[in-house]
């Protein structure tokens, strides 16, 4: 088998011989955060039957507040980095990530609250990097309701635009919408590997 691969590079190579490089264009690239972007990516999201809030930067710890005592929740991780004036409201507990807590004790959290490394519009998608105010993958995944700030300038219009501003070598987390599942029959099952409620804020 290592022979015929040899032999199918080796023709490959001859065929491309003296071919000069071509320019791969980048004009697929779209604005980011625009009032378009935007309004897109907050329809996306309802698509997936996330919650969504559009606040000012002045409304974050008022709308972070009312949404956690709406949802009941009285423990809730924070991950370092989390700005600090955007909690300055909220009463229920804040349970840092530093030890890192155990599977068991993210389970019995009532939710997280992060924020995000981009956003795309053109599929709902949140993702996370585990930078400032997003802390570990297990964070977003284990406790059963996440509530995530977004800001309008990381969201992007398409995925090639997240990627080119994202670090490979980073654990990338994708979210899109509450987590959910179908078996055969197209029998819809939310909260199997990750939160069963999704809700955002987009900070305009």
């Amino acid at each position: 088998m290592s022979r015929s691969r040899d032999l199918i590079l080796a023709r490959v190579r001859r065929a491309v011989a003296g071919v000069p490089d071509v320019e791969i264009p980048r004009a697929y690239r779209g604005p980011s955060g625009t009032p378009g972007e935007i309004r897109l990516f907050e329809e996306r999201l309802r698509d997936y039957r996330a919650v969504v809030h559009v606040v000012d930067e002045a409304g974050v710890p008022e709308r972070v507040a009312r949404s956690l005592a709406e949802r009941g929740a009285r423990r809730v991780a924070v991950p370092g980095g989390f700005p600090a004036a955007w909690t300055a409201a909220v009463r229920a507990e804040r349970v840092a990530d530093e030890p890192p807590p155990t599977a068991a004790d993210l389970d019995a959290l009532d939710g997280v609250l992060t924020t995000c490394a981009v956003a795309v519009a053109e599929t709902g998608t949140i993702v996370l990097d585990a930078g400032p105010g997003q802390g570990r993958r297990a964070l977003s995944l284990v406790p059963d309701y996440h509530l995530c700030v977004v800001r309008a300038g990381q969201i992007v219009a398409g995925v090639p635009d997240a990627v080119a501003r994202l670090d490979p070598l980073r654990p990338l987390t994708w979210i899109s919408g509450p987590s959910a599942t179908s078996d055969i029959e197209l029998n819809r099952v939310e909260g199997v590997h990750g939160p069963r409620t999704l809700e955002v804020l987009i900070v305009a």
